[in-house]
């Protein structure tokens, strides 16, 4: 009977560290709709709301998130998809 060893590799062994929530290390819990350029650094390129896992928010933050994107839609200031971002868009037809 003889114990082995672990085998040393020389690799360390990789952590993801924990991303944190930007809104509240901006101290901004309560996200408006009317601040677009804030709103728009957590939507993709296709202007979809981006995952917990994607943009590091936490649970409260999401929502409100949500909630505040959904309205600014609502009233026309961050467009539905990237076709909507003019008068008249790329892809448009009569």
């Amino acid at each position: 009977m003889t114990s082995q060893a672990p085998k040393k590799t020389g690799q360390k062994r990789f952590y993801s560290r924990r991303k944190v929530c930007q809104p509240c290390a901006d101290k901004k819990q309560d996200l408006d709709y009317k601040d677009v350029d804030y709103l728009k650094k957590f939507l993709s390129d296709r202007y979809m709301i981006e995952a917990r896992r994607k943009s590091g928010m936490c649970a409260k933050c999401q929502r409100t998130f949500a909630r505040a994107v959904k309205r600014a839609r609502q009233i026309g200031l961050i467009p539905y998809t990237p076709a909507h971002r003019g008068v008249n868009p790329i892809n448009f037809r009569r």
